[in-house]
């Protein structure tokens, strides 16, 4: 069982400016998928600065899968320093850390017909190598400042140790991403602050849409009602005001995915792609803000997208459990369950997910009324049973015995039942996210047991888990008092839309 503290590299005042990288990254995505708008100026392929030895695949899933994230750098894509106007124009503060607070996962089919640009929640709490459970955001700081102080301590230069370790961080966000989602990431993208300011300024500005005036000083975001063209800081303010939203960060994620779609629209534009002084700053705008893996050839990769309409660039967010998860040592999380993610992101191509660890099983047809479903906690959640028997309650199945486990030593969730081909058992067992099944011949016959352990991530009633006045083992829970918050709904963002949704 674990008890995961805040791991290194995760300090408190990382989180001052997260959306300052999710503003670099919105920019830099629309010229990555819409990258055909500058295949034809020479210099981008040999300015370009590049990274290497990141274990990336080859599309082999039936997708290019471009993972792209944000730093918050104070340095170009070249290690150079900005200066101070332009760290002034970014309002970023003087604390410098590594975490990779905005995460996009976006998926071109190998035929170029379409791109999907996956937001992944930055606090989304997933498995991290060398690390475990942590928020996603700290795969890439945590490994890095780790293997930096390791290879300080061994006699390396300082110089020596922020290359290295860089990469090692790197490469435990690529892994981590692609554990949650099923998919071997191919190319890799990375851009600073920087990029934001210079790529929405190149383009004139970025249009957006309000349902209601705001005014909200934290952000700096002053903005009238309806549709207004937005760049610079007063783009930066758009994109991370928080406070005074009706729906919190979900409105901000929402707000982020229509200024992605909205930029899009305007590299596409006939207005952009004829206008060569537009291009040449775009990039130069890109040569100096992002990074690329070395072995991506994005003059060639643009051209597989050069028939690319704007309906078919579309946003979205992975499925998330709950927005307002917690752990045991009080840290708000995202709780996300790996396996609705990972068929949500294989269905992008059509594919199945691929887990080897959790085998496609056909779900036996089975009348839920007529089983019986003792469920017993042998983790450290507080309240899990209670939540698991309430959701499947919900499915129509009838409560058994709830509480906690008292029985020998288990290793991981597992349902029981009396006999190996039981399907009530095998229906309980898809039915909460496709645990393995096993027996115990002194549970009668159709009767069936589920015993919880800490690796658990299936559905929950989460109000119940958290409120719950059992007995049972305190320990990670949702916050109390609190309901799941579900992530925005609706159909996917695309950038063929004939002016800027209006949005919170």
């Amino acid at each position: 069982m674990s008890h995961e503290q805040p791991v290194p590299g995760d300090p408190p005042r990382t989180r001052r400016h997260p959306v300052h990288i999710a503003a670099a990254v919105l920019s830099v995505l629309a010229l990555v998928v819409t990258g055909f708008a500058w295949r034809s100026i020479d210099s981008l392929r040999n300015n370009l600065a590049t990274a290497g030895g990141l274990g990336l695949g080859g599309s082999a899933d039936g997708a290019v899968d471009i993972l792209m994230v944000g730093t918050d750098s104070r340095t170009d894509a070249h290690g150079n320093p900005l200066s101070q106007e332009e760290l002034d124009s970014l309002r970023a503060g003087e604390e410098v850390a590594s975490n990779t607070d905005t995460i996009v996962l976006i998926r071109v089919p190998n035929d170029g017909s379409s791109a999907t640009a996956i937001s992944i929640p930055r606090d989304s709490y997933v498995n991290v190598p060398g690390i475990g459970k942590s928020k996603i955001n700290a795969a890439y700081g945590a490994t890095k400042e780790t293997e930096r102080l390791k290879l300080v301590e061994g006699g390396a230069t300082d110089e020596e140790a922020e290359e290295q370790s860089t990469e090692s961080g790197r490469e435990a966000l690529i892994k981590s991403v692609a554990e949650l989602t099923g998919i071997t990431v191919d190319h890799y993208a990375e851009v600073g602050l920087l990029g934001f300011v210079l790529l929405t300024n190149a383009v004139g500005g970025v249009d957006v849409c309000l349902n209601e005036p705001v005014d909200e000083d934290m952000s700096g975001a002053h903005f009238p009602a309806g549709e207004q063209s937005l760049k610079g800081a007063d783009a930066l303010s758009f994109v991370r005001q928080r406070h005074d939203l009706p729906r919190g960060d979900l409105d901000r994620i929402v707000r982020q995915q229509v200024f992605m779609a909205s930029l899009v629209g305007k590299v596409l534009s006939a207005k952009t792609l004829s206008d060569p002084g537009k291009l040449n700053e775009l990039s130069a705008a890109v040569q100096r803000s992002v990074v690329l893996d070395d072995d991506w050839d994005i003059i060639e990769f643009a051209t597989q997208l050069q028939d690319l309409a704007g309906g078919k660039v579309q946003f979205d967010t992975i499925p998330v459990a709950d927005l307002n998860g917690m752990t045991d040592y009080g840290e708000s999380i995202v709780e996300v369950d790996p396996k609705a993610v990972k068929k949500y992101v294989a269905g992008l191509v059509g594919e199945e997910p691929s887990d080897s660890e959790d085998p496609t099983t056909t779900t036996p047809n089975i009348d839920a009324s007529t089983v019986t479903v003792d469920v017993a906690n042998a983790s450290d959640i507080g309240g899990l049973a209670t939540g698991v028997s309430d959701a499947l309650t919900a499915l129509g199945y009838i409560q058994g015995e709830v509480g906690n486990y008292t029985g020998t030593s288990v290793s991981s969730t597992t349902v029981f039942a009396h006999s190996a081909d039981d399907d009530s058992a095998k229906a309980v067992a898809s039915a909460l996210g496709g645990l393995p099944t096993d027996t115990d011949s002194s549970l009668p016959e159709g009767s069936v047991r589920v015993v919880l352990s800490d690796d658990y991530n299936g559905p929950t009633s989460a109000e119940t888990t958290a409120t719950s006045g059992t007995t049972e083992t305190a320990g990670t829970s949702s916050a109390a008092g609190t309901s799941p918050t579900p992530a925005p709904s609706g159909p996917p963002i695309d950038a063929g839309s004939s002016g800027p949704r209006c949005v919170n």
